[in-house]
């Protein structure tokens, strides 16, 4: 018999006491940075642009927990980091088309609003599936080459982004007629 002695380096266990803690306290930065969000873009654009963000912006949370839940991916640190990026990177995008709503708004003052918000988008277009796809492009790299540890926020944020790019461009604009 060898004297040698094994050490283990790590050892995890989530009990449930601290899972259901953890589970709540992500749904708590969840919502406060929805209505840090929300204040911020009230002190930005005007009500109507803040209440259009918040439902894209809610929807894009709701929708992607609904898949992590379908898909029985484990709700963790990384998925709660995940999540509020997704939050982060939704406003970005809703936020550009809303600036460019605002810009042909003073522009066009007499061009009815659903063509307007249809030039908006037309103009923004592009920008935005080009941001989605190179963002895709590291996701999908960090999904298969990243290893075991980031493969929840990475397919976290793979759904997040292509929910978030939708609800921009087919959620957050029309809410604004």
């Amino acid at each position: 018999i060898d004297d040698k002695v094994i050490e283990f380096r790590r050892s995890e266990f989530v009990g449930p006491t601290i899972s259901n803690e953890l589970f709540i306290n992500g749904l708590k930065a969840v919502f406060f940075a929805i209505i840090a969000i929300l204040i911020y873009i009230w002190f930005r654009f005007e009500w109507h642009f803040g209440f259009g963000a918040v439902i894209a912006l809610v929807h894009d949370v709701f929708i992607t927990l609904g898949i992590l839940s379908l898909f029985k991916i484990d709700f963790n640190l990384s998925t709660i980091a995940a999540i509020l990026t997704i939050a982060g990177y939704s406003i970005n995008d809703t936020v550009v088309i809303y600036d460019r709503v605002r810009e042909n708004l003073r522009k066009y003052k007499k061009t009815e609003l659903l063509s307007l918000l249809n030039l908006s988008l037309n103009n923004t277009f592009s920008r935005t599936i080009m941001t989605s796809l190179t963002t895709l492009i590291a996701l999908f790299s960090l999904y298969f080459l990243g290893g075991e540890v980031i493969k929840s926020f990475s397919f976290t944020m793979i759904i997040g982004v292509i929910i978030g790019t939708y609800s921009s461009i087919f959620v957050a604009t029309p809410i604004l007629k």
